[in-house]
């Protein structure tokens, strides 16, 4: 599973909404994802996936994708929630919806024109996925050092052991 390094790019570049929100939203149940729960997944995943685009390619968002982001992030979201007491006030009752506003805020502060320096285009050319680089130094290059990280690394030394 990619690493995205941020709750609102693995979720934008996760495979099947169910099997993403089971693992992790377990107080969800995948089996009672409407329809129009899995539409309105696919429309803020699009849109986060634009969005990211546009901040790394720094183009302007369109307006119609943060309407849709803001408007998912308007809804209530899953409550924070320390674990150990007797009272789990709310932690079986967590909606899809929920999950979709929390991985909405989540982008909001991700897309941040503040944040932005950390929000990066993977260095792969058969690549290009949008990542949020949480290195110390702030300095990766790829989404994945175990795919396209290595596969680069391991093109650079065969290039050496050629021209050697």
């Amino acid at each position: 599973m990619f690493d995205a390094g941020a709750l609102s790019l693995d979720f934008a570049y996760a495979g099947e909404l169910d099997a993403w929100v089971a693992r992790r939203y377990p107080a969800v149940d995948a089996a009672s994802i409407t329809d129009g729960e899995r539409r309105d997944a696919q429309l803020l995943r699009e849109a986060i996936l634009r969005l990211a685009a546009a901040s790394v390619d720094d183009s302007p968002a369109a307006a119609d994708d943060v309407d849709t982001l803001n408007l998912f992030a308007a809804s209530p979201d899953v409550p924070p929630a320390l674990a150990g007491g007797r009272r789990q006030a709310g932690a079986s009752r967590i909606r899809t919806t929920q999950a979709l506003s929390s991985v909405a805020r989540d982008a909001v502060g991700v897309l941040d024109p503040d944040a932005r320096a950390r929000l990066k285009r993977c260095a792969a050319d058969d690549c290009r996925r949008v990542f949020h680089d949480e290195s110390r130094t702030g300095t990766r290059r790829w989404c994945s050092m175990q795919t396209c990280g290595n596969r680069a690394k391991v093109r650079a030394h065969r290039e050496r052991a050629r021209t050697a």
